[in-house]
């Protein structure tokens, strides 16, 4: 009798864990700040701030929206005037949760997209105003980890790339066909 039991039992707990929990959908939103490096420029280590937001569906795969802005990206304000660069992508994600999508656990992930990188150097003194509004491309990948169901820390490390060929020369001598740089970032992570 107790054998029998002890079977019903472990038949019972096996059958508990072997039922499939349903699949839900993830939404997320991550302020972030980060620095950029590597740059075509030569000019490294300038800071950038942004927001990431995006929405996995069934826990692995989605599509996230990231909007990073770096001022005085090409140099001091004093020096060579008001300058800044700005990215808006719209990028594919893939993630794997490492202990479920609730509660505490991890999930590393690998991004790619294409959008919008505008460089923007202001007016000065005989200079002219250059502003590029071009199509560029990132890839990257990262971590979430969370805490709990709600909250977590992600960092992050994107390669962002102009892949217009702008071969327009200008008084800085700043090869906008090439431009590049790298962004690593640290944020919070809300879902």
């Amino acid at each position: 009798m107790r054998r029998a039991f002890k079977f019903l039992f472990l038949a019972a707990a096996m059958a508990v864990i072997s039922i499939p929990t349903p699949a839900y959908a993830d939404g997320f939103v991550s302020p972030f700040a980060g620095v950029n490096f590597a740059t075509s420029t030569g000019i490294n280590t300038r800071g950038d701030y942004g927001v990431n937001a995006g929405w996995m569906g069934a826990g692995i795969a989605g599509v996230e929206v990231d909007f990073g802005y770096s001022p005085s990206y090409f140099g001091d304000d004093a020096l060579v005037g008001s300058t800044n660069v700005w990215d808006l992508m719209g990028n594919f994600i893939v993630g794997v949760p490492v202990g479920g999508q609730h509660g505490i656990g991890i999930r590393p992930y690998a991004t790619v997209g294409f959008g919008i990188l505008k460089e923007h150097i202001a007016a000065a003194g005989t200079r002219p105003e250059i502003s590029n509004n071009d199509p560029g491309v990132n890839v990257g990948g990262g971590v979430m980890g969370y805490f709990g169901d709600h909250v977590g820390l992600r960092g992050d490390v994107r390669y962002f790339r102009d892949v217009h060929s702008n071969t327009t020369s200008n008084s800085l001598l700043i090869d906008f066909g090439g431009f590049h740089y790298v962004r690593a970032s640290i944020g919070i992570v809300f879902r």
